[in-house]
């Protein structure tokens, strides 16, 4: 044989290997089967991922609100402390006044420079009066406020061991399940290489409509198993058939039989 032929024949060779190998529906139905049972696995793990965020924001943002309102109370009481003392201030200098109006009553020339001191003296005790009765009010409010900073704090600690134990909760998930969702994301790829993009592409739209995410269901006593309406039995023979890809004709979910799950399983 010539060189040139060898050649001519070496080429052909090797644009045979080159051709894309076709690969059978069955073998597609499979992949797509493989591929949803893959994904729902990552949907579960995302969703146990995602709640728990969650619950650590409601809780730090519950954390926030108690120790502002700790905070609050805190300045409500210095506030109402220092009304206390300037009342117990007005009180002493009150009282100092009432002495020295009653030692110039000692020296009063007339009954009314004794009267008019006498109004002084009488205005000074109501003004102790109300301060008194100021004081009292202030200080319930305080022993109130106490009480209710008491609570906050007692709530703040709860929470704050709640919010403690989550976080490890949430990094805990993270660390068991990073490892697995990239092994699964992997197994996904190989799978979706098995199927043209058009179908693919078919896929993810439905899953994005779904409940649950569900795009590819097992026929379940007759009916589909997205959305539970009968299948008719000529559907059905054609599903078991595994010639082409069939889909519900009300929810739009691929439709697969058993021996398409027990040959991915």
């Amino acid at each position: 044989m010539s060189k040139e032929n060898q050649a001519d024949r070496l080429k052909m060779s090797h644009a045979a290997t080159d051709e894309p190998v076709e690969i059978s529906v069955e073998r597609k139905l499979v992949s797509l089967y493989a591929l949803q049972q893959i994904h729902s696995q990552i949907d579960r793990i995302r969703i146990i991922r995602g709640e728990l965020p969650l619950e650590v924001q409601d809780l730090e943002d519950e954390i926030a609100g108690l120790e502002t309102r700790i905070e609050n109370f805190e300045n409500e009481t210095i506030a109402l402390n220092q009304n206390v003392a300037d009342k117990k201030l007005a009180i002493k200098d009150s009282n100092v006044l009432i002495k020295r109006y009653e030692e110039q009553q000692m020296n009063v020339r007339n009954n009314r420079e004794y009267d008019s001191l006498s109004k002084e003296i009488e205005f000074q005790n109501l003004e102790i009066q109300l301060s008194e009765k100021r004081i009292r009010e202030f200080q319930a409010k305080i022993e109130d406020l106490q009480r209710e900073i008491a609570a906050a704090r007692l709530r703040l600690d709860e929470r704050l061991g709640d919010l403690e134990v989550k976080k490890n909760e949430l990094q805990s998930i993270i660390e068991e399940t990073e490892k697995e969702e990239e092994d699964l994301i992997e197994q996904a790829g190989k799978h979706e290489s098995q199927i043209e993009d058009r179908l693919i592409v078919a896929y993810k739209r439905i899953r994005l409509n779904a409940r649950n995410g569900l795009a590819v269901v097992q026929i379940e006593r007759d009916a589909c198993g997205g959305c539970f309406n009968k299948i008719p039995p000529q559907h059905q023979l054609d599903i078991r058939m595994h010639k082409k890809v069939i889909v519900c004709e009300y929810c739009g979910r691929i439709l697969v039989d058993q021996e398409i799950a027990d040959k991915y399983n």
